[in-house]
C-alpha cells in the first residue's frame, strides 16, 4: 500500500508566513479613500489594530510567526496531507489526488489560521472585544474559538439565509463564548436600514461586514476592533501556513512539484493558503496550473468586472481594486455560504490579472454530484464549500485520463460539512437545481460601479 497520508512533527511547523506582496511583478493597486486618493495605514486604525495594519501594508517577504501564536496552533498542526486513492480508483485516473486536511481543526476548517493570529495581536494592542460577519458560519465558528482562547469578547453578525440553514453553526459559537445574531439586524442603522427597505431579505456578507464594521468604529471605549475572515493582505498571509506545509509533506513523499492547485474561493484566504507558496514557485519559473474554483451562482472571477468597489454593503471600506458583482449584490440563497462574496482579495485579483492564476466556476450541482462521490470513495462528508474544489479536481483527473498523463492534483480541503448536512438533504431530496447568475444581475453590476475611478489592470506579460 502506497503511502496516504504525511504527518509532519511538531517542530517542523512553519515558523513564518509568506507574504506574496514581496514578489508579485505589479503590486495591487493601492485601496483608495473617499476623496478618491489612496489611503494610509492611520485611516484603518479606527477598525483594526496598528500591529496588523503593519501586517496588511507590509512587503516584507517572510513574517515571524510569534511563540504564542505557535502554541496554540500546535493543537491541530501540522495538518495532515491525504492522498485520495479511492477516488482515484473510482476515476480510474493516472494522476495523483492530494489534499490537505484543514477540517482537523476544532472549529472544523481553515479559518482558526488567521482567527487566532488576529485574536492574538487585538489583545496584544489592549482591545477587549471583536466584531465579525460570517456567511457559513466558518470563520464565526473560528474566531469565537480564538477569542475564547486569548481572552476577547466576539460578537458575530452571520448572513440571515445561513443563519436558518445552519443553526448548529451559531450553538458552536455559542459554546465558545461567542454572541451571534442573524444579518441584518435591528442593532445597526446599517441593518435597519436594510430591514427597512428589504424586510425578507436573505441577507449578505456585505451586509453582515458594515454591521460589523460600525458596531467596532461606534464603540465609545475604543476597545472594540474589526476582524475579517478572508479578502485582506493579512489574513492571506496567515493562511499560507497551509502551503508551506504541503511542500514540505510532498517533499518528504519524494513526490513532484505540483502540476495543479486547487482551493474553493468565495472572498479567497483557504485558496490563498494554499496556492500563494505555490505562487511564488510560479512566478520563479515552475510549471504549475493554479485554479480558484467559485460557484456560477455568484461568480465573481469568472464574469464580474475588475474594477473599484466597496467591500460592504454601506460603502464604510476604502475603495479596492479587485474582481467584483458590486457591493449591491445580494447573492442567491445557495448552501456555500462561504463563497457569496460580492468581492475577491485583492492579492488573489492581481495574480488573476497577472495569468498566474486561472479561475474556474462551477454550478452547485455538479459540486454536490462531486460531494456526494467523495463521501462514498473518500468516506469524508465536505463542506458545500470545499465541494467545489473536490469538482474542480475531479474535472482535472478526469482530463489527466484523457490525457494519458501523470499528473499530480493538490487541492484544498477547506473544512467538513457536518454542520452543513441541510444543504445535503436539500440536494438528496431534489430541491438543489442549476443556477447560473443571469445576466440582468451584471447589468446592476455596471450601474453599481459607474461612478467609481477605473482601475488600471497592470500585468507583466510573463504568463
Amino acid at each position: 500500500m502506497e503511502e496516504i497520508k504525511v504527518m509532519l512533527k511538531e517542530k517542523d511547523i512553519p515558523k513564518q508566513w509568506y507574504n506574496l506582496a514581496a514578489d508579485l511583478p505589479n503590486p495591487p493597486l493601492p485601496p483608495l479613500g473617499p476623496d478618491g486618493n489612496p489611503i494610509g495605514p492611520e485611516m484603518l486604525a479606527p477598525v483594526f489594530p496598528m500591529n496588523l495594519i503593519e501586517q496588511e501594508v507590509s512587503t516584507d517577504r517572510w513574517i515571524d510567526i510569534p511563540e504564542e501564536i505557535l502554541d496554540i496552533l500546535y493543537r491541530w498542526r501540522p495538518a495532515p496531507l491525504r492522498r485520495a486513492v479511492y477516488l482515484e480508483r473510482y476515476l480510474d485516473t493516472p494522476a495523483k489526488i492530494y489534499y490537505k486536511d484543514e477540517s482537523v481543526s476544532p472549529p472544523g476548517s481553515h479559518k482558526p489560521n488567521t482567527a487566532v493570529p488576529q485574536a492574538w495581536y487585538n489583545k496584544q494592542f489592549g482591545i477587549e472585544r471583536l466584531t465579525t460577519e460570517t456567511g457559513a458560519g466558518q470563520w464565526g465558528s473560528a474566531l469565537a474559538f480564538a477569542c475564547s482562547l486569548i481572552g476577547l469578547e466576539c460578537k458575530i453578525f452571520m448572513v440571515r439565509i445561513s443563519f436558518d440553514q445552519k443553526p448548529f453553526r451559531k450553538i458552536m459559537m455559542e459554546v465558545w463564548g461567542g454572541n451571534c445574531v442573524p444579518s441584518p439586524s435591528p442593532e445597526t442603522n446599517a441593518g435597519r436600514k436594510i430591514l427597512e427597505e428589504i424586510p425578507d431579505t436573505p441577507g449578505s456578507l456585505g451586509i453582515a461586514i458594515s454591521e460589523a464594521i460600525e458596531q467596532a468604529v461606534t464603540d465609545p471605549t475604543g476597545k472594540t476592533r474589526y476582524s475579517l475572515g478572508s479578502v485582506l493582505n493579512h489574513v492571506m498571509l496567515h493562511q499560507t501556513i497551509i502551503g508551506q506545509e504541503a511542500k514540505a509533506q510532498l517533499k518528504l513523499l519524494g513526490e513532484k512539484d505540483p502540476d495543479v492547485v486547487i482551493g474553493c474561493a468565495g472572498g479567497g484566504s483557504n485558496f490563498a493558503g494554499l496556492a500563494f507558496p505555490f505562487t511564488q514557485d510560479k512566478i520563479n519559473g515552475a510549471d504549475i496550473e493554479i485554479i480558484p474554483v467559485e460557484p456560477t451562482a455568484c461568480p465573481t472571477m469568472t464574469r464580474g468586472p475588475f474594477a473599484y468597489d466597496f467591500g460592504d454593503t454601506a460603502c464604510t471600506t476604502p475603495l479596492m481594486a479587485m474582481y467584483t458583482l458590486g457591493h449591491a449584490f445580494i447573492p442567491p440563497p445557495i448552501h456555500a455560504g462561504g463563497l457569496r462574496y460580492h468581492g475577491m482579495a485583492p492579492l488573489v485579483c492581481q495574480c488573476i490579472v497577472e495569468g498566474l492564476h486561472s479561475p474556474r466556476s462551477i454550478d452547485q450541482v455538479e459540486c454536490y454530484e462531486a460531494a456526494l462521490t467523495w463521501a462514498r470513495t473518500e468516506g469524508f462528508i465536505c463542506a458545500p464549500e470545499t465541494s467545489h474544489a473536490i469538482a474542480g479536481a475531479i474535472q482535472e483527473a478526469k482530463k489527466a485520463k484523457e490525457e494519458g498523463k501523470e499528473k499530480v492534483i493538490l487541492f484544498s480541503y477547506s473544512g467538513h460539512g457536518l454542520m452543513d448536512l441541510t444543504g445535503y438533504d436539500a440536494f438528496l431530496s431534489g430541491k438543489l437545481t442549476k443556477y447560473s447568475l443571469p445576466d440582468e444581475e451584471l447589468e446592476k453590476t455596471e450601474v453599481c460601479l459607474k461612478d467609481f475611478p477605473p482601475a488600471e489592470m497592470k500585468k507583466s506579460g510573463k504568463w
